[in-house]
């Protein structure tokens, strides 16, 4: 089993793609990230970034990232014993966490534990879906528009909200701020934000961006906990994906929380199939 190491983002993704993109609903993290991390390798802070495939007599088997200050990355590993070559590879890095293909990333999480004498368990439990139709809801009240300058404050304020209900297991410093997310979003050609209003007052946003050769995902979305249970998410989220698809999209892609049966139900009802699930593990002194 050999591990190879890519300084250079560009390098990393020509050698994995032709891997990567025969399961492109499964390495949507990974290929999302490609557009951003080849125009500037530090993209997410200044510590660099760790690139790797893992092969097996010549075949690519699976592959790693890192982008500090967050965790390292699992694709499909396709041989598990590449995930023990993997962890003796990263022995260097100060890891506070791992998310992956639950197989890989409980081996991986075993073997980090065993190497550092950290105490690991599953901070979230994922599932990673798919739409090629969509099927928005009827009989919502409100409509859907883009996401305004006005909207700004607000929507600030309920990606900070967002973050602190779904993201809690992220290291703090890994996490973007409400204000951060929506300036990156505004400069990304290739995202956007849009809303549902009702009664001329935003109730719900969606965020999507991150292209992989075919697809886009979609996400963060949120309601405030006082307006759910009306549907706006799901008139949000089912009309988006049919805007996405209709403009050439093959896929979208969006992740939920398998804690949170709601979330997993209403995306279902418009249009997303499950591909596979994921975990991400967190890392702590015992």
């Amino acid at each position: 089993m050999e591990v190879r190491r890519f300084e250079d983002p560009a390098a990393f993704f020509a050698h994995a793609a032709p891997f990567l993109e025969r399961r492109e609903a499964e390495h949507n993290l990974l290929l999302g990230l490609r557009t951003r991390l080849e125009a500037d390798r530090h993209a997410f802070g200044p510590d660099d970034p760790y690139f790797a495939v893992l092969e097996s007599g010549g075949e690519i088997v699976g592959a790693a990232w890192r982008t500090p200050p967050h965790g390292l990355g699992l694709s499909r590993i396709d041989d598990l014993a590449a995930v023990d070559a993997l962890a003796e590879d990263v022995r260097e890095l100060d890891l506070q966490g791992v998310i992956g293909p639950v197989a890989a990333a409980e081996r991986f999480a075993q073997l980090w534990q065993a190497e550092t004498g950290l105490v690991g368990r599953i901070a979230v439990a994922e599932r990673i879906y798919e739409a090629r139709e969509a099927f928005p809801p009827d009989g919502v009240p409100g409509r859907y528009r883009p996401y305004a300058g006005g909207d700004h404050d607000l929507v600030a304020e309920w990606m900070d909200a967002f973050a602190a209900e779904a993201l809690a297991a992220m290291p703090v410093g890994a996490r973007e701020t409400g204000a951060e997310f929506l300036a990156r979003r505004a400069a990304d050609v290739n995202g956007g934000l849009v809303v549902w209003e009702d009664d001329g007052r935003p109730v719900s946003a969606a965020g999507y961006g991150s292209p992989t050769p075919h697809g886009l995902r979609v996400g963060p979305v949120y309601t405030p906990p006082e307006l759910r249970g009306k549907g706006y998410a799901s008139a949000l989220v089912g009309e988006l994906t049919a805007r996405l698809l209709a403009s050439g999209r093959r896929y979208c892609f969006l992740y939920t929380d398998l804690s949170n049966p709601t979330s997993n139900s209403i995306y279902q009802r418009v249009g997303y199939r499950p591909v596979s699930d994921v975990s991400l593990w967190r890392f702590d002194p015992a």
